[in-house]
């Protein structure tokens, strides 16, 4: 920690061991947290500038329990921690460390998108550049956002990647790796997958994940796997968060089932009051015998399409959907695709159509109705496309077909991770607490689902009310 002078809150001799520098340490810290602001304020400034950085650079004074690994045999860590409860820093602090020990190690920084790596990994308060020591670590740190490189004062250098972006890993070869928010990645899978079949430099690679846990598939997939170990840590666990900061988030999460997630760094399998139920969408899971494969099978084929925003990582939700010779609506596949222009989405669903031999298109028009049709058009799709106009959000239109899923009358016929990871984050109400932005998997699946099983297949009678004599 280096000579503090001697002030109102003690000193710490130059030649004491590390173990009592760190003792020191927090009791300087515990002393200066028990003192009103004025006299903190009072304190910090008699104590010199030298001293407060020195205090600050101390990781090991400040660390609390869940930002360090209970031992370092692993290949991955994963620290779940809720909002403040010092994510980033940890992450940070476990970066700058290797970046020391390893002068020519090669570190792989994954954020959700370049811009998030950059605001928050690297130029953060809490971040690369913030918590380098002073002196010629920090002055010799070179940031270059232009190639999405930093290179740290020892020589090692770390390069800024998207997990929005599967491919942007392949190939790469890295000595370690920080992941920061993975459930909040985009193509979670294909990321990590690429991340980890990169992470093969050196003897003893490691990859560290800091996330707020949601129930997204990924981070199932990476708590399920080998050779790691798991840490977590709360708001409330942070001893260095302002008071005031930890009181506005109980403010803003207190009784609700974000509570737990985002202060508790909790991870909650089940969305309170979920549409779609994890144990529903595993009841509802079957395998079509061979003659229900067949089109003949079929009454009706309806592909529902969520068109996208912008091409701009939006997703464009297309999903097949069939009403079984047996009255049940089946989900058969889920087309869906993100980040494609209007020409390409709207190949990916005359492809579909083609491959399900569809009767119709239903699409969600709120984005330009008649633009719509005229990308299907174009795109060589020529069966009937009906164009349906939103008047509420989608957790709310989902309503009634969850309850068609509970009544056994619509079917999954398969796994579709993604879009159950959707379905999960649906709550009676109104609320999405699933992946992304937007649930637009699940919207298309809803659409077509509407279609067939809220409507009469052509031809058919069917009763809408009865009336009293």
């Amino acid at each position: 920690m280096g000579t503090v002078p001697r002030t109102q809150m003690g000193t710490v001799p130059s030649d004491c061991p590390r173990e009592e520098i760190v003792m020191d340490g927090r009791e300087l810290l515990a002393r200066l947290r028990a003192m009103a602001p004025e006299q903190r304020r009072k304190a910090l400034e008699a104590a010199g500038e030298h001293a407060a950085k020195s205090l600050d650079e101390e990781w090991p004074v400040w660390v609390h329990q869940g930002q360090l690994p209970p031992h370092d045999d692993w290949l991955v860590w994963v620290h779940l921690g809720g909002r403040g409860a010092g994510k980033t820093r940890a992450g940070a602090e476990w970066v700058s460390a290797k970046a020391r020990e390893r002068p020519q190690a090669r570190i792989a920084l994954v954020a959700a998108n370049p811009k998030e790596a950059r605001r928050v990994m690297i130029e953060g308060p809490a971040g690369l550049l913030a918590i380098a020591r002073h002196g010629a670590e920090r002055r010799d740190m070179c940031w270059e956002p232009g190639l999405g490189r930093l290179t740290f004062a020892s020589g090692a250098q770390a390069f800024v990647y998207s997990g929005a972006d599967g491919e942007d890993l392949r190939g790469g070869e890295h000595h370690f790796a920080w992941c920061d928010e993975l459930a909040k990645w985009r193509k979670a899978h294909e990321a990590w997958d690429n991340l980890l079949l990169g992470l093969r430099a050196g003897e003893r690679p490691q990859a560290v994940v800091t996330t707020t846990p949601r129930p997204v598939p990924a981070l199932r997939a990476v708590l399920a796997s080998g050779q790691l170990v798991l840490t977590r840590g709360g708001t409330a666990d942070n001893p260095h968060l302002p008071p005031a900061q930890v009181e506005a988030y109980r403010r803003i999460y207190r009784g609700t089932r974000l509570e737990r997630q985002e202060l508790h760094g909790e991870l909650i399998e089940d969305v309170e009051a979920a549409l779609w139920p994890r144990a529903l969408i595993e009841r509802s899971r079957c395998v079509l015998a061979p003659e229900q494969r067949e089109r003949d099978f079929f009454r009706r084929l309806v592909i529902g399409v969520d068109p996208p925003v912008s091409a701009e990582g939006d997703s464009c939700g297309i999903v097949a959907c069939g009403l079984g010779g047996d009255g049940i609506g089946y989900v058969l596949a889920d087309h869906s695709a993100a980040s494609l222009s209007p020409e390409r989405w709207g190949r990916k669903v005359g492809a579909a159509v083609e491959r399900w031999d569809a009767d119709m298109v239903i699409a969600e028009g709120n984005q330009g109705g008649e633009m719509v049709e005229a990308v299907l058009r174009s795109a060589g799709v020529r069966i009937r496309v009906k164009r349906v106009h939103a008047r509420s959000g989608k957790a709310r239109r989902a309503e009634p077909i969850a309850g068609f899923f509970e009544s056994g009358e619509a079917m999954l016929a398969g796994h579709f991770p993604e879009l159950e990871a959707e379905l999960a984050g649906l709550a009676l109400g109104g609320d999405y607490q699933g992946p992304g932005r937007s649930p637009d998997r699940a919207d298309a699946m809803v659409w077509a689902l509407s279609e067939i099983l809220l409507r009469p297949t052509p031809g058919e009678p069917r009763i809408r009310a009865i009336l009293p004599y």
